[in-house]
């Protein structure tokens, strides 16, 4: 592409997507029987955060359904109606379409079938594009817009300004900034009228200030707990780390950690370390029990047992009476969340305020925006994953209706 060059409107009608992320591959996908699609991608290929999630495995989605699937999204009102229409099940026929086989795992979390890699897998999604005539231009990088708004894009040749019917931004947030992330789109759009909200960390490590007798357990993990913060209670396991805990049972309670920080109160965790032993039978466990095998009655391991004692008072340790209740309810502050480049996730980017229900931008109807660039919410465990292919799908969606004049029907 020369500087200034432009690609002309053919037949159909010439959609761009700026972002070769999971929102803008699906919604590529969906447009490109009907329109000419333009896809711009700033790296060297496609898909790179989505192959980072896959490290250890690609979990693409959760089989939930209904309430216990709409509940793990903030907004839930914002969401709702995109799962709806594109939900888990139709994510996964999408996958199967292009011979990438699921199933589902024992926590509720979906993958492909063993022996399916996540290189291959995007490997399926981007034959599938090239098969359908998708232009994907490598190396160019959105800049900002001129000064009649339109998107601009840089690349080795110089800057190119994109001129189409309808324009997808799928720019990614600002967490796994090595994929090319960074949320340095954000001016761009508050130069234009967008308003935005800073980035804040989400699916994060929390850092807890750890007593000395924690440290040598520095990597172990806290299995099989229960961690509760607000209103929000998780089952899973937590890893001890440098800087605080971890792990996926942290995770989802994040939101509530970060609405206690912001409005300046204490922030706490509290962890049952033995959630299938109810009080009684902790109890009863501890009756018979010598002083000195209490702990070990309970069948508690070490690092659980050094976190007991880090954060119950000595005196309260020794009285005894309450340890059942101490062992289920321990309450942990919490003084920060990890850094935003550390984060699996982020919350913050394009207002809530600035989109319709179909995700165009109000100011900007020709616009639209997807993924982790919108300020919504998810936990891990395929709900990242699944929010960016139902917004694509919403986008491809929309995006026809527009060029064909049925959103006018």
């Amino acid at each position: 592409m020369n500087q200034g060059s432009d690609h002309s409107v053919g037949p159909r009608p010439q959609v761009a997507i700026v972002g070769g992320g999971p929102a803008g591959l699906i919604a590529a996908d969906l447009l490109s029987g009907k329109c000419e699609v333009h896809l711009y991608e700033q790296g060297r290929m496609v898909g790179r955060k989505f192959l980072v999630a896959g490290d250890g495995g690609l979990n693409i989605t959760n089989r939930a359904s209904g309430e216990d699937l709409f509940a793990q999204f903030t907004p839930r009102n914002f969401m709702q109606p995109l799962l709806e229409a594109f939900g888990p099940a139709e994510l996964r026929a999408w996958l199967g379409g292009m011979g990438v086989e699921t199933f589902v795992g024992s926590s509720g979390r979906v993958f492909p079938v063993r022996g399916i890699k996540p290189a291959e897998v995007l490997a399926a999604i981007r034959h599938r594009l090239d098969e359908r005539g998708v232009n994907i231009h490598h190396g160019h990088t959105f800049v900002g817009f001129d000064e009649q708004a339109l998107p601009i894009v840089e690349h080795a040749n110089g800057r190119t300004t994109v001129k189409a019917e309808a324009v997808l931004f799928a720019l990614g947030g600002a967490s796994w900034p090595k994929t090319g992330s960074t949320g340095a789109w954000r001016e761009h759009f508050e130069a234009i009228g967008v308003r935005t909200v800073p980035f804040t960390a989400s699916n994060c490590g929390l850092e807890v200030d750890l007593p000395v007798n924690v440290r040598p357990h520095e990597g172990k993990a806290l299995k099989n707990i229960m961690v509760s913060s607000g209103d929000r209670s998780v089952r899973g396991e937590a890893t001890i780390t440098g800087h605080g805990l971890e792990g996926n049972a942290i995770y989802p309670v994040v939101p509530a950690i970060r609405e206690a920080l912001v409005s300046g109160g204490p922030a706490y965790l509290t962890i049952d370390l033995k959630p299938d032993l109810s009080f009684e039978q902790m109890e009863f466990r501890l009756r018979d029990a010598a002083w000195k095998e209490r702990l070990a009655a309970l069948k508690l391991d070490r690092q659980a047992v050094a976190l007991y004692k880090a954060f119950t008072p000595l005196e309260r340790s020794l009285d005894g009476r309450w340890l059942a209740y101490d062992i289920k309810n321990l309450r942990i502050p919490v003084r920060a969340l990890r850094p935003v480049a550390e984060a699996i996730s982020t919350v913050g980017g394009i207002s809530l305020d600035e989109v319709g229900p179909d995700l165009a931008l109000l100011k900007h109807p020709r616009f639209f925006v997807a993924g982790e660039m919108l300020d919504t919410d998810a936990p891990t465990g395929g709900y990242l994953l699944q929010a960016a292919f139902s917004m694509g799908s919403r986008v491809a969606m929309a995006m026809l209706n527009k060029l064909t004049g049925r959103d006018r029907d």
